[in-house]
């Protein structure tokens, strides 16, 4: 076998050794299933094997779940088919995994899992399917979980019916709905496992309890099984089933379907036989997978996030090469926060700002968080002081002799970062790459106080740093693709996900978020309730509302991009309904958002906040009568379908040229609506003739707003997706 070894000791117990070559981590595919079904046929009919351990011969993980890399060519491939054929098919390959781990714990002979390392998705729901659950106790990075719903799928090995009749429904969902990942101690105490001990110990302990457990079986096949804590109609399991489905349509507004089928499986599974739940699972799966939320998370939160953090966005004849000492210049939040993360990946950083105290308290920033991790019990104190320790506050300038990047941090003023990116240069390396964390200011006039403009990139993080995953590469004029290659090795080595977008005024992300908020003013001066506006974003699947985002970003911020802009462009600055409502904000009440208490809402210091009751003021024409409000189908509709047609008109202008990176940067950047997929697939789903006539209805409120670009019109002509025309992989689109 090409992924498991079977040695069978003196005694008739086989070793069952999960070691994939050539990847990093164990995943479940198609031929590790079909040697699956090799080996327990072999343990089931081989009278002279005994028990069987199952461990993995890999240090970091024992299974991390199913490798869904080649979905795209499989949905391609089912999409020829007949609904009838599709169905049958999908059924039967989903249910493959089912079938084998069902067939292992009913072998007749006594099966432990001697967990080394992390067990997620399908790796979990292995180790469920054993009789007995050993996991190592000194691996600080073994965790345990199933988290598919992330993805947009459901734990389709038995993990809704084997969780649930081990801990209970309740403890089960608490798992499943969230895709929470639990450590070996609190695995432990749930009862998801049955022991824990050292690492070296695991497979001799787990031997040793095979050894002493001949008739092992599963408790759900025992005669006398009773379901911790109640099946549906127990009148304490009634109530945890009354409860559940309320609080799904409160955390999901029903976009995300995976979280009600694992729902539908486990209620229905439970009232019948392992046996029939396990057939009831795969049907949900297969409805799930057919769905296009499923499809385009998988494709979008998985596949593409997954190949962008691997540096595929790095231009050809590029090499990846090493960054291991960076300067920071301005020790602000921001600077702060990509100094913390740098040294978290192991960078040296000379943490610079204009006096010993600023530089010193971007050190604190980090001193903070860290004892933060300590005290959670994610780090011991040797190995926080040592991460402390790559952090060096400074004001001299020439320790960026030998640095492989800069990145300036400061304000958002152009003579001032023209100012720091001269001082830079008199001391940095040659082939050192300046990279200027700005969200708004083109890269291309920063790049004219540069002496090498070539090696000038902008590097845009989101904040708070240490907790946004996406950063946006921006390429000016000169920018080679020598910097961009040195920026994408900076920014996967911190574990963030790069995207490398063109030059132009907000770059990508900020352009489309501006539209979000953009919609938030427009519904408020069109006279929408306030409280309708929020809860209709939510309701889209926005992580917050348009008027609590600029709250959160600052007013004030916005209402400095909007002079700045207003200098640059002059008459030819856009004008619509943002500008005068923030100027108002900050000019007349000095409303600068949650930083100074007072915003769109006004926030108390116990920490709750409530819209502002003066908000009405900015109606135009009056607040329109109860009668008269939009539906919150309606909001959605116009909040998302403004970020995508600005999401396209990036794409049409070459802003971003790749589909994966758009999407996934607008999930990662600003939280568009995980189950679309993200703002290009939420295009695509609905079909470009679609999205190009219900636009242009749209278009008649504000035609700025939703002028359907000409690369639309022309791809509802041809009925082309965006990743059928830019994609890189034309099978998987």
């Amino acid at each position: 076998m090409k992924h498991f070894t079977l040695e069978t000791d003196k005694d008739g117990i086989a070793l069952i050794t999960f070691d994939s070559p050539d990847v990093s981590m164990n995943v479940i595919s198609p031929s590790v299933v079909e040697e699956m079904e090799e080996w327990v046929e072999a343990i089931t009919n081989n009278a002279a094997i005994t028990g069987v351990v199952i461990t993995s011969g890999k240090s970091n993980s024992f299974c991390a779940g199913a490798d869904l890399s080649g979905l795209g060519s499989t949905f391609a491939d089912l999409a020829k088919l007949s609904a009838e054929k599709r169905n049958e098919k999908l059924y039967n390959e989903l249910f493959r995994l089912n079938a084998v781990l069902r067939k292992l714990e009913t072998c007749g002979k006594p099966v432990a899992a001697a967990i080394n390392a992390l067990a997620l998705g399908g790796g979990l729901e292995i180790t469920l399917a054993c009789h007995y659950r050993i996991a190592a106790s000194d691996n600080a990075k073994l965790k345990l979980g199933l988290p598919e719903a992330m993805v947009g799928v459901l734990p389709g090995g038995g993990g809704t019916q084997r969780l649930p009749r081990l801990i209970g429904a309740m403890n089960a969902f608490d798992l499943m709905m969230q895709g929470k990942m639990i450590k070996a101690d609190k695995a432990l105490a749930l009862g998801v496992i049955h022991e824990t001990a050292p690492g070296a110990k695991l497979v001799d302990k787990a031997t040793a309890w095979v050894k002493a457990n001949p008739d092992a079986k599963q408790p759900w096949d025992g005669e006398k099984f009773r379901l911790p804590g109640g099946g549906p109609y127990h009148p304490k399991g009634a109530q945890t089933f009354m409860g559940v489905a309320p609080m799904i349509r409160k955390n999901t507004y029903g976009n995300y379907p995976a979280q009600r089928y694992i729902l539908s499986c486990v209620y229905e599974g439970l009232q019948v036989d392992m046996d029939a739940g396990l057939r009831i699972e795969t049907r949900y799966f297969t409805k799930l997978m057919q769905r296009p939320e499923s499809r385009n998370m998988i494709r979008s939160l998985f596949l593409s996030k997954q190949a962008l953090e691997k540096g595929s966005a790095r231009p050809a004849g590029q090499k990846k090469g090493a960054v291991n000492k960076i300067a920071v210049i301005g020790a602000g939040f921001m600077g702060a926060g990509i100094a913390y993360v740098s040294a978290m990946a192991g960078i040296e950083v000379a943490l610079v700002d204009i006096d010993m105290a600023g530089a010193e308290k971007g050190k604190a920033f980090a001193q903070k968080e860290l004892e933060k991790r300590v005290s959670r019990k994610k780090m011991d104190q040797a190995k926080a002081d040592a991460i402390l320790a790559r952090i060096t506050p400074t004001t001299d300038y020439s320790v960026m002799k030998d640095v492989d990047l800069v990145v300036e941090a400061v304000f958002e003023n152009r003579e001032l970062k023209a100012k720091i990116t001269k001082m830079a240069e008199e001391h940095m390396p040659k082939d050192a790459i300046f990279g200027s964390n700005t969200s708004t200011l083109p890269i291309t006039g920063l790049a004219e106080a540069s002496k090498r403009p070539q090696n000038f990139i902008g590097i845009h993080f989101f904040s708070p740093v240490h907790k946004m995953m996406l950063v946006e590469l921006i390429v000016g004029e000169k920018t080679s693709d020598y910097a961009i290659s040195r920026a994408l090795d900076f920014v996967t080595k911190i574990r963030k996900t790069p995207i490398v977008v063109s030059d132009t005024r907000g770059f990508y992300a900020n352009r489309c978020v501006m539209r979000y908020i953009e919609q938030g003013m427009a519904l408020l001066s069109e006279g929408v309730y306030p409280a309708l506006i929020e809860n209709g974003a939510r309701m889209a699947g926005m992580p917050v509302g348009p008027l609590s985002l600029q709250d959160e970003v600052a007013i004030d911020l916005g209402y400095k991009i909007i002079k700045q802009t207003e200098a640059d462009l002059g008459d030819d600055a856009f004008k619509g309904p943002t500008a005068p409502i923030l100027i108002a904000m900050i000019e007349k009440y000095d409303r600068k958002g949650r930083k100074n208490g007072k915003g769109f809402y006004d926030y108390s210091e116990d920490g709750k906040k409530r819209l502002w009751p003066e908000l009405s003021q900015f109606a135009l024409n009056g607040v329109l009568p109860e009668d008269k409000q939009p539906t919150p189908a309606y909001i959605k509709e116009r909040i998302l379908y403004a970020q995508a047609l600005e999401a396209a008109r990036c794409m049409e202008e070459g802003i971003v040229k790749d589909p994966r990176e758009a999407d996934v940067a607008s999930i990662l950047g600003w939280g568009f609506a995980p189950y679309t997929g993200g703002v290009l697939s939420y295009i695509d789903t609905i079909g470009a003739a679609n999205f190009v006539k219900r636009a242009d209805e749209l278009a008649k409120i504000s035609a700025d707003m939703y002028g359907v670009p000409d690369l639309l019109r022309d791809m509802a002509k041809t009925g082309e997706t965006f990743y059928s025309r830019f994609g890189k992989d034309k099978k998987a689109a």
